[in-house]
């Protein structure tokens, strides 16, 4: 079967700022979309049902999509569980899942839904949460970049080689944002820490992202690099380098750092 994005549906201007990101995705990658609502199985409140049907919403958003990008391959996919559980089964074969940062059940808050939680940590493929945009503000994210948040001394090669695919479809830099600390070697020292101490440590954590980008330079030479070495806490230096970033790459270690300002994929080991 052909691999596909699937992005997960509410009602919400979030779901809905989500589903434009993936059909966007899903164009560049020359891949399907499916649309997917889950709704619960003990069926809807008649409040809830307006102003469409629970059972139309996938349908009614995939229409939506196909006004505004009419080389879209999309289709419909409406489903009765727990939401969690459905997305999990229908993101199986999944290029990536799309979602909201939140749903329109989510308190406001809340700044990550519960079901956006359970997929970043169990997903078995790549998530991309997308940030709500406001009705009259831009789309989510602009493709000015594309930020790789990696472990030097230990690379998850599955957001590396996300990292390098997202940068070369979009023909812009990878950012790639190493952070350490000295602390572990100075506690391991009587006397204070030298600055020359200090920057031939950090001399050895620049070398090191050096040889661990190498491998992917070699796999993807048309994507240009700009490696970052930093000293400020994983959170920190992504919610920094996401300002003006497109998309945000992390393995799902670093699945904490979702936060940022722009859509941000967390890819399982």
């Amino acid at each position: 079967m052909e691999r596909a994005i699937i992005t997960g549906v509410d009602r919400s201007v979030r779901s809905r700022a989500a589903a434009d990101w993936a059909a966007r995705e899903a164009l560049s990658r020359g891949l399907p979309l499916r649309v997917v609502h889950v709704s619960p199985p003990g069926g809807p409140d008649p409040a809830e049902r307006r102003p469409y049907r629970p059972e139309a919403v996938a349908d009614h958003v995939v229409a939506e999509l196909i006004g505004r990008h009419p080389g879209l391959r999309a289709q419909g996919l409406n489903v009765t569980g727990d939401p969690a559980a459905a997305l999990r089964t229908a993101a199986g074969d999944a290029e990536l899942l799309v979602l909201g940062l939140r749903g329109e059940g989510a308190h406001p808050r809340i700044p990550v839904g519960s079901t956006a939680t359970a997929m970043v940590r169990a997903c078995p493929r790549p998530v991309v949460l997308v940030p709500g945009a406001p009705t009259g503000e831009g789309p989510p994210g602009r493709a000015d970049g594309v930020t790789l948040g990696i472990d030097a001394r230990g690379p998850a090669s599955g957001a590396v080689g996300l990292a390098f695919e997202a940068a070369g479809l979009r023909g812009v830099r990878l950012h790639a944002v190493h952070v350490w600390a000295p602390l572990a070697r100075a506690a391991q020292r009587p006397f204070p820490v030298l600055e020359e101490d200090r920057a031939t440590w950090e001399d050895d954590e620049v070398q090191r992202l050096s040889d661990a980008l190498r491998p992917w330079r070699g796999k993807y030479p048309e994507v240009d690099v700009l490696e970052d070495v930093v000293l400020l806490a994983p959170e920190v230096a992504l919610a920094h380098a996401s300002g003006n970033r497109g998309l945000v790459v992390v393995g799902r270690r670093s699945g904490r750092t979702a936060l940022a300002l722009c859509p941000v994929a967390v890819v399982p080991a």
